[in-house]
């Protein structure tokens, strides 16, 4: 997400108004939806690294092991697990601030997001939409018996 220049950093004091900041740090709820599905997909790439370190490490078996490699190992593991700790940071002020755009909307019902007819009206339409269902059937069905004799009849040309 981007913020507007703070004052001092190469601009004026004053250069943005209040309302210009406001409406730059607003964000498009569906953007915000589409921040949060690329954090979520990063979440999911940071823990199969975890598990591909993890997985990568030998244990202990009485085998000596260099201080070196287990420093390093263990600073990319904790590394990752920090990278991912801020990840369901953000992720959480994104759920929020969809939530806090969403508060003011009427939740919809169901029944209403559903096309759905009670009419009498649309038995009619049924048996009409079958019944030009089967003339385009017996039409098709026409045609490719015309097809099979004229190519039979090119055939007995031949």
């Amino acid at each position: 997400m981007s913020t507007p220049p703070l004052a001092g950093a190469g601009m004026p004091p004053g250069a943005f108004s209040g309302t210009q900041a406001q409406a730059a740090r607003e964000v498009n709820t569906a953007s915000l939806c589409r921040i949060g599905q690329e954090t979520v997909q990063d979440i999911v790439f940071r823990t199969m690294e975890i598990f591909q370190l993890l997985r990568n490490m030998q244990l202990p078996n009485g085998v000596t092991y260099h201080t070196a490699t287990y420093q390093d190992r263990l600073a990319k593991l904790q590394e990752h697990l920090r990278q991912l700790s801020i990840l369901f940071r953000k992720l959480r002020l994104v759920y929020d601030k969809c939530n806090e755009n969403c508060a003011g909307l009427d939740p919809v019902p169901i029944e209403q997001l559903i096309p759905y007819v009670e009419e009498d009206g649309s038995k009619h339409d049924d048996r009409g939409a079958a019944s030009q269902l089967r003339f385009a059937s017996e039409e098709r069905r026409e045609i490719l018996e015309v097809n099979k004799v004229t190519k039979l009849k090119l055939i007995c040309i031949n």
